[in-house]
């Protein structure tokens, strides 16, 4: 090997042997973990910090801690290799003091601390508060759906048993008229034949039986679904069309400025018409700010919510999605009626008001109607309605939706804002989590999990902003 860069003899004794220390830089992320949980006040967050009076004495919550965020901070999410690492990784020996837990303490230490465990991913976000990474009071929210411990044969909907159920009967009636045929031919295939297809039958009665079995527990849940591996899990669709997984609907509120994750909560509902408002006011306490700005996207759109986050100081924008069965037939959709305030009408656009008529309630919301007597004898008729008359509906809180329309209008770019902004995290976080997305089971300790990993990308966002060396000095302080 002569003319190459050679190593040290491994049989090379040393009268004085390096410190593990010495193996660690000073700009190491590893300082950075040590250094935030040595400030945590861990049995505050919900951690035992007491040791048992009696029995082997077990590990301080903070080495298995410390454990956790490398883990996550490296991809190293499985409990099994957390503790082969511990085990090898000089990194993880200084971390721990060359501690080296099991695989089911490990474990354990994050089942049963999910509640402390999210609010250490909380503790950095206020750190990240007090070193004024949040001035902007400006957040995209997104929703991403990410992958459960849970195969799409072991889920069952309404509509998929109904088609499961189906094809079964399709196929025993397929298997019945290929014996009829088999047994007028009255040869040993034809027997060998009759024996293989009765079997098939009797094996897919079994699956029916299994299936309606289901179907009772199915329909007794609150949204027809049923997973049998992760009960918590629920298919949804993906953003493909006609596509879908098995998974969680993970929500997040990123900032615009450094594309820090402020606030995130893993949910099992499949769409997110209800969650602009719930993650925009939690997004608002962590910044602690008293007016907000929200970017999201169409999916979010419900009036409900405007009005919610209105309510609490928070400016929305996001488009209006475009819903109306007029504009599919080529007829004049609802924007082409101005309303006028003054006069509580609405113009259409041949020229006539549309007087208010009468208010009632639907799906729980106050609902105005309008609509003019001179329809009959519009020429403009063929392309407004079919009806007699060109009815019009206005919520009572319209003018919340009218307003966000506007804002979006003026400031267009704000929409570019939010897909460079919250895709970024997502994008980054399936990459660290592998194709398999979630390791665990169960909503509670799936937002468990999320927490980490949120806790890690933030933790590293963080280190390249600020460096290394700058926030240790940060969090002693």
């Amino acid at each position: 090997m002569s003319g190459f860069i050679e190593g040290e003899n491994r049989d090379q004794a040393t009268l004085f042997p390096e410190r593990l220390d010495d193996y660690i830089a000073e700009d190491s992320p590893v300082r950075v973990i040590d250094v935030f949980v040595d400030e945590l006040d861990l049995s505050g967050l919900g951690f035992k910090t007491e040791a048992q009076p009696t029995g082997r004495p077990g590990y301080h919550p903070a080495t298995l801690l410390k454990l956790f965020i490398y883990g996550y901070l490296n991809r190293v999410q499985s409990s099994r290799r957390l503790e082969r690492e511990a085990q090898r990784n000089v990194e993880l020996m200084w971390l721990t003091g060359r501690l080296a837990p099991d695989f089911k303490t490990i474990a354990d230490f994050r089942k049963d601390n999910g509640n402390a465990i999210r609010l250490v991913c909380r503790e950095f976000v206020m750190l990240c508060r007090k070193l004024e990474l949040f001035t902007d009071a400006f957040v995209a929210i997104d929703g991403s759906k990410f992958k459960a411990v849970n195969n799409r044969d072991k889920t069952f909907t309404k509509a998929k048993l109904k088609r499961r159920l189906q094809q079964i009967d399709e196929s025993i009636e397929r298997y019945l008229g290929q014996i009829a045929s088999a047994d007028r031919q009255e040869t040993a295939t034809a027997k060998c034949k009759t024996e293989r297809l009765e079997e098939k039958i009797a094996t897919l009665k079994k699956e029916m039986t299994r299936l309606k079995k289901l179907e009772v527990r199915m329909l007794q849940a609150p949204d027809q679904q049923i997973s049998l591996t992760d009960p918590d899990a629920r298919s949804m669709a993906t953003s493909g069309r006609g596509t879908g997984m098995v998974g969680y609907n993970v929500q997040t509120a990123v900032d615009a400025k450094h594309h820090l994750i402020v606030t995130h909560e893993v949910t099992n509902v499949g769409h997110d018409r209800t969650q602009l408002a719930k993650i925009a006011k939690q997004a608002k306490e962590a910044i602690d700010t008293e007016r907000l700005d929200v970017v999201a996207d169409r999916g979010y759109f419900r009036g409900e919510e405007l009005l919610a986050c209105e309510a609490a100081h928070i400016t929305t924008y996001l488009p209006k999605p475009q819903t109306s069965g007029n504009l599919a037939k080529g007829q004049f959709g609802k924007r082409d009626f101005i309303y006028k305030p003054e006069d509580d009408e609405y113009e259409c656009p041949a020229g006539q008001r549309l007087p208010y008529r009468f208010t009632r309630e639907e799906h729980g919301q106050t609902i105005h109607r309008y609509w003019s007597s001179a329809c009959s004898k519009c020429a403009l008729k063929g392309q407004c309605t079919t009806g007699k008359y060109r009815r019009v509906s206005r919520w009572e809180h319209e003018e919340v939706i009218e307003a966000a329309e506007r804002r979006l209008d003026e400031q267009p770019q704000r929409m570019r804002v939010r897909r460079s902004t919250v895709e970024h995290p997502f994008g980054t976080l399936k990459a660290w989590m592998g194709h398999t997305h979630f390791l665990t089971k169960t909503l509670q300790r799936v937002s468990t999990e999320m927490s980490l990993h949120v806790l890690a990308y933030n933790l590293k966002r963080v280190m390249a902003i600020m460096g290394t060396s700058s926030l240790m000095e940060a969090i002693a302080a």
